[in-house]
C-alpha cells in the first residue's frame, strides 16, 4: 500500500505546475475545483483554446517521462498523471474536445453554472460577466470547426436540447448583474442576453441541419468503435464491455428481487411499483416547497456527520459542515462542488429543482444527501483538499468511476452500518442503486449497439426501447427523467461509471483487507480516500 507523504520531489512539482496551468488554461474549471486566482475570467473554447490545453497536458507527460519516482507518493502521482493525461491526449487526437455539445456538460452549462460558485458582490464577478459574450462566441467558433471538420456529427436530440437551454441562458446569466456591489456597467446585461441569443441562433440555422435524427446511424449512440475511449476517460480503467453489459442485467435483476422483498414487509402483496407510489403518499415523507427540501437536506446531512465522526470514518472538523443549496437553474440534476483549495467556500450540494415541481419524497432522497455529503463526495473530495498533497491530486484528479463509485459504494455502506433501517429508506436507496444499474445496461446498450433486452422486446435499440426501460426501473417524474435519458445519450460512459465504480471499489476493499489482516474497514476507507482522486487502475495499485 502507497505511503501519502508530501513528497517535495521533481515530480511533485510538476504536478502542481500543472494545476496551475490548467486553472489558467481553463478558468471555469478552476473556480470548479476550488482555485479561485483566476475569478475574473472564462474559459476558451475555441480550437485555439482547447489545443492549448491538450498540449499542456502533452508537455507535462513529456516532462514527466524524465523523472523517476523517489517515494509512494511519486509513484501514486506518476501514475495517476500518466492515466488521466494520456486519455485526455487521446481524446483530444480524436477530435472530440472540439465543439463539444451536450444537456449538462458542454460549453453552454458551463459558463451558464459557473456564477452559481461566486458569492455576491465578489469584486471579480462584473469582470467575469462582462467576459460572457467572448466565451459565448469562443464556444460557437468550437461548434462551427466541429462542423466544418465532419467526423463528429452533432445528434440532432443534443442540439434541440441545448438550443432549448440556451434560450433561457441569457436570462439566468444576465440575472447575477444583481449580485453586483456596484450597479451593473451600462449595456451589460443587453450584451449577455445577446450572446446566448447568437449561440441558439447558430444552433437553429448552421447546426441543426445537417445534425443527425436519433432513429440514424450516430444519433443515438456514439458506436462500438468509439465507446471504450468514453468508458477509459471516465473509469481510469478498461474493462470488457460484453462482460460489464451482462453484468449490468444480472445486477439489476438482483436490485429488483431485493426491492420485492421490502415491497412485501412495506405493504404485503404490492408489486414494488405499488409500493413505491404508495410510499409518495405517505405524509411521513412528504416535503413541501424548495425551502422545507433545503432545510431537511441540511438537517439530514448535519446528522449523518454527527454521527459518522470519530465512529466509522475520521471526520476532518473542516468537512463538518456541507451547504445544503437550491441550484439556480431547472435541469433537474443533483450535484456536488467541492470546498476551495482554501477553504474559504465550503463543499456544497447543489439541487437543480425542475420548474412547477414543489412537492419532494424523504424516503427517495436520504440516501441522495449520503450520496452528496457524508459519506459521499464531501468525505472525499474534501479530504482530498486538506490531505498533504500537490495541488493536481487534490483538486484536478477526480476520475468518475473513482468519485462517484465511491459515492454509490458509501450509498449501500450506510445500510450496512445501520442508518436506512427504515425500510422506506432502504427502498429509496435501492432504487438509487437499481437506477445506477439500469443505466450500465442503457449506456453500454445503446451506445455500444449490443442487443436489448428482452424485456424491451430484444433487437436493436431505439429510442422508444431506451425510454421504456428507463420507466420500467426509474421512480422518476417524466420531466427529470426525460432529461437524465437525454444526459446519458450525449455523455457517453459517464452513466456507467457509477456501478462500475462502486464494484471496483468493493473488489478493491476485499482485495486489501485479505492481504492486510490487521487493517479494519474503518482504516480502509481513511488510506483510500487520502489518496486523492484517481482513475481506478491507478486506486488497486496504490491500496491494495
Amino acid at each position: 500500500m502507497a505511503e501519502n507523504t508530501p513528497a517535495g520531489t521533481p515530480i511533485d512539482a510538476l504536478a502542481d505546475r500543472l494545476a496551475r496551468r490548467l486553472a489558467e488554461a481553463d478558468p471555469i474549471e478552476a473556480t470548479a475545483v476550488g482555485i479561485t486566482d483566476f475569478d475574473d475570467r472564462l474559459t476558451d473554447f475555441s480550437p485555439a483554446g482547447v489545443a492549448a490545453r491538450a498540449a499542456v497536458a502533452r508537455e507535462t507527460l513529456t516532462e514527466l517521462a524524465g523523472l523517476a519516482p523517489e517515494n509512494d507518493a511519486d509513484r501514486v502521482t506518476a501514475a495517476a498523471l500518466r492515466e488521466r493525461l494520456g486519455v485526455a491526449v487521446e481524446i483530444a487526437d480524436a477530435g472530440h474536445d472540439i465543439g463539444d455539445l451536450n444537456v449538462i456538460a458542454s460549453p453552454l452549462q458551463a459558463i451558464r453554472d459557473v456564477f452559481d460558485l461566486m458569492p455576491d458582490g465578489d469584486p471579480r464577478l462584473a469582470a467575469r460577466l462582462a467576459a460572457v459574450p467572448s466565451a459565448v462566441e469562443s464556444a460557437i467558433s468550437g461548434l462551427r470547426a466541429r462542423l466544418a471538420d465532419g467526423s463528429w456529427p452533432f445528434p440532432e436530440l443534443q442540439v434541440r436540447e441545448v438550443l432549448a437551454q440556451a434560450r433561457e441562458a441569457g436570462d439566468q446569466v444576465a440575472a447575477n448583474a444583481d449580485r453586483l456591489a456596484d450597479p451593473a456597467p451600462s449595456g451589460l446585461t443587453d450584451a449577455i442576453r445577446a450572446a446566448f441569443a447568437r449561440f441558439a441562433e447558430v444552433l437553429e440555422t448552421e447546426i441543426a441541419p445537417s445534425a443527425i435524427p436519433v432513429d440514424r446511424p450516430g444519433g443515438l449512440g456514439v458506436g462500438r468503435a468509439a465507446y471504450p475511449l468514453y468508458s477509459r476517460l471516465f473509469l481510469g480503467t478498461e474493462v470488457d464491455l460484453e462482460e460489464t453489459y451482462a453484468w449490468g442485467q444480472e445486477l439489476l435483476a438482483a436490485i429488483v428481487a431485493e426491492q420485492r422483498e421490502v415491497a412485501g414487509r412495506l405493504y404485503p402483496g404490492a408489486t414494488v411499483a405499488e409500493t413505491l407510489a404508495r410510499l409518495d403518499t405517505e405524509p411521513r415523507y412528504a416535503l413541501h416547497g424548495t425551502d422545507a427540501l433545503r432545510e431537511w437536506m441540511q438537517r439530514t446531512s448535519d446528522a449523518s456527520v454527527a454521527a459518522l465522526a470519530g465512529t466509522h470514518f475520521d471526520i476532518p472538523a473542516e468537512l463538518h459542515h456541507l451547504d445544503c443549496r437550491i441550484a439556480p437553474s431547472s435541469s433537474g440534476g443533483i450535484y456536488y462542488t467541492g470546498p476551495s483549495a482554501d477553504l474559504t467556500r465550503p463543499g456544497a450540494m447543489w439541487w437543480s429543482v425542475p420548474k412547477g415541481v414543489t412537492e419532494f419524497h424523504t424516503w427517495q432522497e436520504k440516501t441522495t444527501v449520503y450520496h452528496e455529503g457524508v459519506p459521499g463526495h464531501h468525505l472525499q473530495i474534501g479530504q482530498a483538499v486538506i490531505a498533504p498533497l500537490n495541488r493536481w491530486r487534490k483538486l484536478y484528479s477526480f476520475t468518475s468511476g473513482h468519485g462517484e463509485g465511491w459515492a454509490l459504494y458509501a450509498e449501500r455502506l450506510m445500510r450496512d452500518l445501520g442508518f436506512l433501517d427504515d425500510d422506506g429508506d432502504l427502498m429509496g436507496m435501492l432504487d438509487s442503486q437499481r437506477l445506477r444499474a439500469a443505466r450500465v445496461v442503457l449506456d453500454i446498450g445503446v451506445h455500444c449497439g449490443f442487443e436489448a433486452p428482452a424485456e424491451v422486446g430484444g433487437g436493436e435499440w431505439t429510442y422508444d426501447k431506451g425510454w421504456a426501460f428507463l420507466r420500467s426501473h426509474v421512480a422518476m417524474a417524466d420531466e427529470q427523467l426525460r432529461f437524465e435519458y437525454h444526459r446519458y445519450l450525449g455523455w457517453p460512459g459517464q452513466a456507467p461509471s457509477y456501478s462500475v465504480g462502486q464494484r471496483v471499489w468493493e473488489q478493491t476493499r476485499d482485495a486489501h483487507l485479505a492481504a492486510h489482516p490487521g487493517s479494519t474497514l474503518k482504516d480502509f476507507h481513511r488510506d483510500a480516500l487520502a489518496l486523492g482522486g484517481m482513475g481506478l487502475d491507478t486506486l488497486r495499485a496504490a491500496i491494495v
